[in-house]
C-alpha cells in the first residue's frame, strides 16, 4: 500500500480547481494511505485567518476534507514543512505537492497535471 503525504498547497486543489484528489489517488494507486503533517494543518489555519475569499474557502474545504477523509496527522519536530516532507520522502513516503522547488528535490512526487488530473513524476 502506497503511503502518501499531502502538502498544504496540494490540499487546496479541490477548492481551487474542483478536482477530487482522493478519487484521483485511488485511480493512480488503488489502495493508499494518505496523511498530512501537523504543520500543514497550521498553515491551512493561517490561510483561513489571513487569506482572501477564494483562498479562505479552499483552506476551509481542505480542513473539512482532512476530517471527513480521516487523514492520519503526522506530528513532527518543529521544522519547516518542506524540510519534513524531504525527510519523509527518504522514509518511503510519496509526497503530493504543487511546490515546484520541492518537486525538484524529491525523487518522486504526485502533481496536478493540466488542472484536472494527478500524475506521478
Amino acid at each position: 500500500m502506497q503511503r502518501i503525504i499531502l502538502d498544504t498547497n496540494f490540499l487546496l486543489i479541490p477548492g481551487q480547481f474542483h478536482v477530487d484528489i482522493f478519487s484521483e489517488l485511488g485511480r493512480l494507486f488503488g489502495s493508499y494511505q494518505a496523511a498530512v503533517l501537523q504543520g500543514s494543518i497550521a498553515e491551512l489555519q493561517q490561510v483561513m485567518q489571513a487569506g482572501s475569499g477564494r483562498d479562505k474557502r479552499a483552506a476551509s474545504l481542505a480542513l473539512q476534507l482532512i476530517k471527513t477523509k480521516a487523514l492520519k496527522i503526522l506530528k513532527a519536530p518543529h521544522l519547516p514543512v518542506d524540510e519534513l516532507l524531504r525527510r519523509k520522502s527518504g522514509e518511503g513516503f510519496l509526497i503530493a505537492t504543487q511546490d515546484r522547488a520541492l518537486q525538484r528535490q524529491l525523487p518522486r512526487c504526485i502533481i496536478l497535471r493540466n488542472k484536472k488530473m494527478l500524475q506521478v513524476m
